[in-house]
């Protein structure tokens, strides 16, 4: 081990000795990361968490696949299902409720978190917000788990393009049905959760073909399996088999020759065939009645971010306990070996990670709040609605990237004995792996995130007519006088000869760190809408111009993410009414925001935003909060409230941490 064990200049932070004061602070953090969800989180950390915990050992395929479903129907009376689900289907209309429960069954296997989101949140959101009110005489069955389902939306050859899906639901009005046809290879249905093994009945996505019309993508109800559990007729059932992870879902593939189904089946909610054969829509405009229907389904992606900061706050709880107890290496002046989290490269690994984890958590909680007021109609604006969708694409991306990078962390961090099943992270590792391309591949959200913010941004300035024009490059021109101007440089230089304690008042503002996050975002959003300005002049190619800024494009998504990330942090620091917790949130607050601005330093010292002494500042700043933080380690994982049956780890028993 080359670093040396260190400690922080800083006084102790309230609830580092003493043991009463250090339960009172993981109460008080609790409450502030339960924040409105604590009922129901309690609920669900008040479940029998010795049935629904992870297996001891790996378990062969069709065992694990039999152990989820029995887990799952052990859920399927709990008050939590029929949140997600309004009354008149059967529910009681607390989305926000049910959103955070799922994501505490991110903190068990994975398999049932997946298996349950399938079942209530993406087969069973389908048919409720995309059916009319013939289907809701189906919900009260899935809500129950008596009806299993599966939501058929991806082909082997179209993925993240729904657009262009293969498969065809073609109205025959000779017979008043659907039929449903898999084309090619291309088209049939794959990695569809639910489809090997439970699912009799399947969401299907599909062209919609009425007359000699297209109608573009439709979702329709079709059988899979019949009573006795065997395909349909005209429906081939495959199986994926065995996967890198997430061992416990029955993922299938699903193909279609000619397959009836009555009219009816059809979800018509935004777009319906009447008993004349007559197609109709509210939304007469295909592209705009597309998104629509594919943003009523935002609480599955919402639901994956969730989960993946479970798991990611699984991972960090593991290590953190085990950095505080697994000691290594003689330390001068010391009678004992020190302890990992003692030196200042495992606190490195570990606490920005757990401050991002406390970022992220925060972030989601009114994410899910802005979910709710949509799905209750309490908030009807499309801008709103189209906000939503792209902030749940951008944290989506950025907690599951945050996930795989944590846990594969924390795995190092445990060296060999990370990598043993029975200490949770080799498959929280393979089970979190798929979770930064389902429900969206990351690059793909990200880019969707960016043409939000530049929609929002030309919505300010017009259609860059005259006017627009002028003040566009008016913001345009203040911002490269900023960032070339010889006197602010000069100025810079200035303040930057002076470094020292100063620095520490300057980065520890919170309006200096979100100033600092804002200002990239910005830039970023602004230098990407001039390139793509360009693309309007005669003779360019439109899609080169396009393809051209695609990393400019994620870059700006990244970084707004990370502002409204840090926003939601402050904001719950603020919120906080206790002295003693509130003081260590601030701490946790700076420890992540400085952590991101030093992510992004080579940055602000190109564009000038920050000198090489304040650069160097800031990675100072985070090893001392780091210092500061470490005798409080154990104290902000275990605020987490994860059910301790759900973290029993071999290398945490016993001697064998010594």
């Amino acid at each position: 081990m080359s670093a040396v064990p260190t400690t922080s200049r800083r006084p102790s932070l309230p609830g580092a000795s003493r043991p009463a004061d250090r339960a009172a602070l993981v109460d008080g953090l609790r409450a502030s990361l339960d924040a409105g969800a604590a009922e129901v989180r309690d609920e669900c950390r008040a479940l029998d968490v010795e049935a629904l915990a992870p297996a001891a050992e790996p378990l062969p395929m069709e065992e694990h696949r039999a152990r989820v479903t029995a887990q799952l129907a052990s859920l399927a009376g709990r008050s939590f299902v029929a949140d997600g689900f309004p009354e008149h289907q059967g529910g009681t209309g607390r989305y926000a409720r049910a959103v955070e429960a799922f994501e505490m069954l991110g903190h068990t296997d994975l398999s049932l978190f997946v298996k349950a989101g399938v079942q209530w949140g993406l087969f069973g959101g389908a048919v409720s917000l995309l059916g009319t009110e013939r289907h809701d005489h189906l919900l009260p069955r899935i809500i129950s788990g008596e009806l299993q389902g599966c939501f058929a939306m991806t082909e082997t050859g179209h993925g993240s393009d729904v657009q262009r899906l293969e498969t065809t639901a073609t109205y025959d009005p000779a017979t008043d049905e659907i039929v449903v046809h898999s084309p090619g290879p291309g088209a049939r249905k794959d990695y569809i959760g639910n489809a090997a093994r439970d699912g009799h009945l399947a969401a299907v996505f599909a062209q919609l073909v009425v007359g000699e019309e297209q109608h573009g993508v439709h979702c329709v109800l079709v059988p899979i399996r019949d009573d006795a559990g065997h395909p349909a007729s005209g429906v081939t059932v495959g199986d994926d088999g065995a996967k890198l992870g997430l061992g416990g879902v029955d993922n299938g593939r699903l193909s279609f020759d000619h397959v009836r189904v009555p009219r009816t089946n059809l979800l018509g909610r935004y777009g319906d065939v009447n008993e004349h054969g007559v197609y109709s829509s509210p939304i007469e405009n295909p592209s705009r009645r597309f998104f629509t229907m594919l943003g009523t389904l935002v609480r599955g992606r919402i639901s994956v971010a969730g989960g993946a900061g479970a798991a990611a706050r699984t991972a960090l709880t593991v290590a953190t306990r085990y950095g505080d107890a697994r000691r290594q290496f003689d330390a001068p002046g010391r009678d004992a070996e020190a302890a990992l989290l003692d030196y200042r490269t495992h606190q490195r690994r570990l606490l920005p990670r757990i401050a991002t984890a406390y970022a992220l958590q925060f972030a989601q909680h009114d994410l899910v709040d802005a979910m709710d007021d949509v799905l209750s109609g309490r908030v009807a604006d499309e801008g709103d609605r189209r906000r939503l969708e792209a902030r749940a694409a951008g944290l989506k991306a950025v907690t599951t990237r945050h996930t795989t990078d944590t846990v594969q962390e924390c795995r190092e961090a445990c060296g060999g004995a990370g990598y043993l099943w029975a200490n949770r992270l080799a498959a929280t590792k393979s089970d979190t792996d798929i979770f930064t391309t389902f429900e969206g591949d990351n690059t793909v959200l990200l880019q969707l995130v960016a043409k939000s913010l530049l929609a929002e941004y030309r919505s300010t300035f017009g259609d860059l007519d005259t006017l627009g024009i002028v003040r566009f490059g008016a913001r345009l021109t203040a911002g490269t006088f900023v960032e070339r101007s010889a006197a602010r440089a000069l100025v810079q230089r200035l303040v930057d000869a002076t470094p020292g304690r100063e620095d520490e008042v300057v980065f520890a503002a919170r309006a200096t760190q979100l100033s600092l996050l804002r200002e990239r975002e910005e830039h970023l959003v602004e230098g990407v809408a001039r390139r793509l300005r360009r693309a309007d002049a005669p003779g360019v190619d439109a899609f080169e111009a396009f393809n051209s800024c695609q990393d400019h494009l994620v870059e700006a998504a990244n970084a707004h993410v990370d502002r409204l990330v840090l926003e939601s942090f402050a904001t719950a620091v603020e919120r906080c009414d206790d002295p003693d917790v509130a003081r260590v949130l601030g701490r946790v607050c700076d420890l992540h925001a400085l952590s991101t601005i030093e992510r992004h330093k080579g940055w602000y010292l190109e564009h000038d935003r920050l000198g090489a002494s304040r650069t160097k500042a800031v990675t100072a700043l985070v090893n001392e909060l780091c210092a500061e933080l470490r005798p409080l380690a154990t104290v902000l994982v275990d605020a987490f409230g994860i059910p301790e049956a759900w973290l029993r780890t071999e290398m945490l028993e016993g001697d064998t941490v010594g």
